[in-house]
């Protein structure tokens, strides 16, 4: 049995949930996000908790289980509190900048890149090495981020370029002289 599929979901106050067969939708105050669930799997609501059941033992069920339990808490949370990623910008000159809903980055590129965000997304930029995104759909917020990251992945040998803040980046000895 899936560790995940059989966790319950709590919906917290000011949330509301309309199951309508294999879709879901989620308000709450930040939002509302809406899904169509596999048909492996159907989502029960007993008073303020969400349940994920399997319709059979099939494999395509047991596969499906935990990922629509993670789909729908992932819903219920991004319309309560929402989701964010934070990139740093590290390297001599690098900076980012935030018009509206646009997105302009100095990488070390003979032009900056801009970059247009959807409308579900929020970008702001702290000290002009610092990106912020945030939104209530946890996948869009991911995609962007790694879009961004994939404009100037940071290199090893000295560490320059678009990274997740707390992200690692092994470094790289240079070349050594000739003896």
């Amino acid at each position: 049995m899936s560790r995940i599929g059989k966790r319950p979901i709590t919906i917290p106050n000011k949330v509301t949930v309309e199951i309508n067969g294999q879709t879901v939708v989620v308000k709450g105050p930040k939002g509302t996000l809406e899904r169509t669930l596999p048909t492996q799997v159907k989502v029960e609501q007993e008073g303020e908790i969400l349940q994920v059941v399997r319709q059979n033992e099939s494999r395509v069920a047991r596969e499906r289980h935990g990922l629509s339990r993670t789909l729908v808490a992932n819903m219920v949370e991004g319309v309560s509190s929402g989701f964010s990623k934070r990139l740093e910008i590290q390297g001599v000159g690098y900076r980012a900048q935030a018009q509206g809903s646009k997105l302009t980055l100095n990488v070390g590129y003979s032009k900056p890149v801009e970059m247009s965000m959807p409308k579900e997304i929020q970008v702001a930029v702290e000290n002009n090495t610092q990106v912020v995104i945030s939104g209530i759909d946890k996948e869009i917020v991911g995609n962007i981020a790694a879009q961004i990251r994939a404009v100037r992945p940071p290199e090893p040998y000295k560490g320059k370029g678009i990274r997740y803040q707390g992200e690692f980046v092994r470094r790289k000895a240079g070349k050594t002289g000739k003896k």
